[in-house]
């Protein structure tokens, strides 16, 4: 890769992605070199090939399935999530009780898919919290966050029956920057049980990040039913 250096890396990798696809060598379907192909191919490192792809991925240009690889995406007229509200404000607004069962909140160690979405090393401290959102008696979102203990620092000291995650984040500094990918997925049985799912069924799962003064505060998982939930937005042309 021979541009300007002043051309971010993971810029030029999307930039080489982009240029095979508008010049109709990678067509809609096409599965992209894996990612350590790409490593090779392109002299650059597997967090730069990881960033530029779920850039990509984000934007609709192409399309990750775990464990099988990335596809050139069907060009989609709108892809953009206008506004995911927070599911304690769903569920009052919509007249119902919420409750919330903490399963976990525990300090981790980022494996390395981990390290990558927080642009950190591998091994780094994460606060990990794992809770139930429950509609009346009906779990409607399981959810589960990745906090920097450097941005919320006392962040498994707080009771997550009472208070909302979302909101304690809030409260240190409203991100400056979020992303949102939503994949559709079959849960595996412990997720299917914390759902109180029969059997496994389809369900959303949308996967946040939150930055703070450039940098990844926060990585969420949030699924939810595909029966009972859904996301929408409404916007002027």
């Amino acid at each position: 890769m021979d541009k300007a250096k002043t051309v971010a890396r993971y810029e030029q990798v999307k930039a080489f992605i982009i240029e095979r696809i508008d010049c109709g060598e990678w067509e809609v379907g096409h599965r992209l070199p894996s990612e350590h192909e790409l490593v090779e191919k392109l002299g650059v490192s597997r967090m730069t090939i990881h960033r530029a792809l779920r850039e990509l991925t984000a934007d609709g240009i192409v399309r990750r399935a775990q464990g099988v690889g990335t596809f050139v995406a069907q060009p989609a007229k709108h892809v953009e999530l206008l506004e995911i509200r927070d599911i304690v404000d769903d569920i009052v607004a919509s007249g119902h009780q919420h409750r919330a069962e903490v399963i976990a909140a525990e300090t981790i160690r980022a494996d390395s898919d981990l390290a990558i979405a927080f642009e950190q090393r591998a091994s780094t401290r994460l606060f990990r919290t794992l809770i139930v959102h429950y509609e009346d008696d009906l779990p409607l979102q399981l959810e589960e966050r990745f906090v920097s203990p450097q941005f919320a620092p006392d962040y498994l000291e707080q009771d997550f029956t009472t208070t909302n995650p979302h909101r304690h984040l809030y409260g240190i500094a409203g991100p400056e920057e979020i992303e949102h990918v939503v994949f559709a997925v079959t849960p595996p049985p412990d997720i299917c049980s914390l759902l109180q799912l029969k059997k496994p069924e389809a369900c959303l799962q949308l996967v946040r990040r939150t930055w703070v003064e450039g940098r990844v505060v926060m990585k969420g998982i949030f699924t939810y039913s595909g029966n009972r939930y859904s996301f929408g937005g409404r916007y002027r042309a």
